[in-house]
């Protein structure tokens, strides 16, 4: 997330950046993409092998049994894969490149939809002077617990973690105070932001979840920043006790969708969560 040099995480966190505007490198209007382009769309592709395949089985079922057999199972392998792809997939689109970190994450906070709990993902807060952040949550969360910015993070699993007086974060022997600071000040623009929009005041959790390395503690807060392992993170919001109404939730969500957004904007992106 940060545009300095982030030591030995996943390539500068795991994302390849798209083009200077921050759009998917379609050239044509919606609605007027080439053959060509539309081959290459991540959305249609699973179709076409979906189409490919199942005409595969119709040959072959008809040739040992009869059509009828052949249809069925091409259908039945159809409906599998869909079922097998939507479980696997992301909210966020394709082209956006998430990291395999962010992915895990999504996939934990997912079942906390009927915990009351709200998520946008990959959303655009203003950068710092320093140019420390590139100005992105990776994950907002709204529930009953309070709001929460989450960071997901591919460190080395090679490297130990630890911390020094919860004032400083190591990975081997590197120093993530920029990491953290950065966290810090993501969470803070996103508090200020949405409180102007709700009109009051809203407090948000910074936090980083770190997929790799062992983390020798359940959750630590180092420099106001809440720091656990990422297999942690549905676990970390459970467990907090319940500050907000449903009302609240929905109201500070609504605030938060409007005023934070998203950090590749495009008319093809998909509806937030």
């Amino acid at each position: 997330m940060a545009i300095r040099e982030r030591d030995n995480t996943e390539e500068s966190r795991g994302r390849s950046r798209e083009t200077s505007t921050g759009r998917p490198p379609f050239g044509r209007p919606p609605g007027r993409e080439s053959y060509g382009e539309l081959l290459k769309d991540p959305r249609v592709r699973p179709w076409l092998e979906r189409a490919a395949a199942a005409l595969a089985i119709v040959l072959v079922g008809t040739i040992v049994f009869s059509f009828r057999i052949g249809l069925t199972v091409a259908v039945l392998a159809v409906i599998a894969d869909v079922v097998r792809r939507s479980r696997k997939g992301t909210s966020v689109d394709a082209w956006k490149k998430s990291s395999a970190a962010e992915r895990r994450t999504e996939k934990q906070l997912r079942s906390l939809r009927k915990g009351g709990y709200r998520v946008l993902h990959a959303r655009a807060v203003p950068r710092d002077d320093e140019g420390v952040s590139d100005g992105r949550i990776d994950h907002l969360v709204i529930g009953p617990s309070g709001v929460y910015a989450i960071d997901s993070e591919k460190w080395d699993k090679r490297l130990p973690v630890r911390t020094l007086s919860h004032r400083k974060l190591f990975h081997g022997p590197f120093n993530k105070k920029d990491r953290l600071d950065e966290a810090r000040w993501e969470a803070d623009q996103a508090s200020k932001i949405i409180a102007k929009r709700v009109g009051f005041e809203v407090p948000v959790q910074a936090s980083v979840a770190i997929y790799g390395p062992s983390i020798p503690w359940k959750v630590m807060r180092v420099r106001d920043v809440d720091v656990y392992a990422g297999n942690r993170a549905r676990g970390y919001l459970r467990r907090r006790p319940r500050i907000l109404t449903e009302s609240d939730v929905e109201r500070i969500y609504q605030a938060a969708e409007e005023s934070l957004p998203p950090k590749y904007p495009t008319d093809l992106d998909a509806p937030a969560e």
